[in-house]
């Protein structure tokens, strides 16, 4: 029984941030989400958040080009995201032809050994209201360390 139902599992869809569906409707969730955009994401969050992560994306970005990877960093907003490619992709194929389960999952777990969740399903950074710079400081830390344990 259990190799059948090992032929079937998709490591792929491994979900290694135990975060259930994005939009699950029920009323806690709901209230919770009221909460949140009534007391939490107002323009003194965003412009504490987006200054953050701009020092997230120069961290990342100063680690990618220390190693001369041929990896980017976006950003948009309080949001960045790694990709281990050398440009943007323009469109969802793009995105999907870039993606490298098996590099993907080392630096999620690799992080999340050290104290980091990264959003489970892209290497992305949502900094919340209670992210610090030392915060910041020490994601950039871990993913150097990260990136020099398979690069040297």
């Amino acid at each position: 029984m259990s190799q059948r139902f090992a032929e079937k599992l998709n490591v792929d869809d491994a979900d290694v941030g135990g975060i259930g569906g994005t939009l699950a409707g029920n009323p806690l969730s709901i209230a919770a989400m009221k909460a949140t955009l009534q007391n939490v994401l107002t323009q003194e969050f965003y412009d504490k958040a987006i200054q953050l992560q701009e020092k997230f994306t120069e961290g990342v970005e100063s680690v990618i080009k220390e190693f001369e990877l041929p990896w980017i960093v976006k950003r948009l907003g309080n949001r960045s995201e790694y990709w281990f490619r050398p440009k943007p992709p323009k469109n969802g194929g793009e995105a999907f032809a870039a993606i490298d389960h098996e590099l993907d999952r080392y630096m999620h777990l690799f992080a999340l050994n050290r104290g980091i969740l990264m959003t489970p399903f892209h290497n992305m950074a949502l900094i919340s209201p209670e992210i610090t710079p030392a915060n910041v400081d020490y994601h950039t830390k871990v993913f150097r360390e990260a990136v020099q344990s398979l690069f040297g």
